[in-house]
């Protein structure tokens, strides 16, 4: 070596990220490994450990090349359910409205009744004058 390393520690690592014919090429090598020790020395080549080999050959079955492009994180929330919600939520607020409605609509009918018969009572003469 011409160099010594470079002592310094990056502020904030990077997490790699793969491509899905880098990890497609290393299973293959992973799958083709029959001599003893040949998978570790690969996985400590690669950087790598057993459980990536699990979960990519689990994307692999899932879904070919596609499943092995997977993105870490958080999946795209579903239009379909964001929509879903608001309109549950729309529902909600219309029925909370149509009941008060309908509760003013029979306030309204039984002061409508207690007036036709306090004037129907008022036209009665009662004692006879």
């Amino acid at each position: 070596m011409d160099q010594d390393p470079d002592p310094e520690v990056a502020v904030r690592p990077r997490r790699r990220v793969f491509s899905a014919a880098y990890k497609a090429a290393i299973l293959d090598e992973h799958d083709r490994s029959t001599e003893p020790g040949s998978r570790g020395s690969l996985l400590r080549r690669e950087g790598l450990y057993s459980s990536h080999i699990v979960d990519r050959r689990r994307l692999r079955a899932a879904g070919g090349l596609e499943g092995l492009a997977r993105r870490r994180g958080p999946r795209p929330a579903d239009p379909l359910v964001a929509e879903n919600e608001r309109l549950r939520g729309q529902v909600g607020r219309l029925e909370a409205r149509l009941d008060r409605a309908e509760r003013v609509i029979a306030v309204q009918g039984n002061v409508s009744a207690l007036l036709r018969e306090l004037s129907l009572g008022s036209a009665d003469p009662k004692d006879g004058r």
